[in-house]
Order: structure tokens, then sequence, then C-alpha cells
């Protein structure tokens, strides 16, 4: 995995950061949440930049929103007691076989 992969990945774990930080600013309001997003949007945007310096734009993009979204699902499961069903987990799977798809055929 090159440096531009890695920086992706970080870049995804920033993403899920960021969605929690939007729930931290639902649940108490105030600078210090909303500091805390405006950072990690900040962050997140230059993380996934440099990283589509090395990868396709669409193939970077995809992977930082799936595996994004399948992270918050998670994270929204275990911590907040969204539901879990044999439908999400199908469709998450099928998140992770395009990103895993999308990284095979990428240059």
């Amino acid at each position: 995995m090159n440096l531009y992969w890695t920086v992706l990945l970080a870049a995804v774990i920033v993403e899920i950061a960021w969605a929690m930080s939007l729930k931290w600013i639902q649940m108490q309001p105030g600078v210090a949440s909303v500091g805390t997003s405006l950072v990690l949007t900040a962050l997140n945007m230059v993380m996934l930049s440099y990283a589509m310096k090395g990868i396709p734009v669409g193939t970077a993009y995809a992977v930082w929103t799936g595996l994004g979204a399948v992270g918050i699902t998670l994270i929204g499961i275990v911590f907040f007691k969204d539901p879990l069903t044999v439908a999400r987990i199908g469709f998450m799977v099928l998140i992770i076989a395009g990103v895993v798809g999308l990284k095979l055929t990428s240059r």
C-alpha cells in the first residue's frame, strides 16, 4: 500500500470522527463540539485532496464515502442502538465489495 492509500484510509477514520462530531453537536451543542467538527472537516478535505494526487478521483471518493458510511453505521449500531438487520449487513458487505473492487482495479 502506498502513501496515497494510507492517507486515504486515515481520511476515512477522520470522516467517521467528523460524522460522530455531528452527533456530538446534537447531544451537546457548544463551541467545543462545533469547533471540533470544523477542524475535522478541514483535516478531512486536506487528506482526501492529497490522496487524490495518487488515486483516481472516483476511486478515492467512493472509497472515502463508502468506508466512512460503513464505519459510522457500525458505530451507530454499537453505541446508539441503530437497527441491525440482515439487509443492512448485506448492503454494507456490498459497499465493502465495491471498495475492494475499486482498489483492485485502480492504477
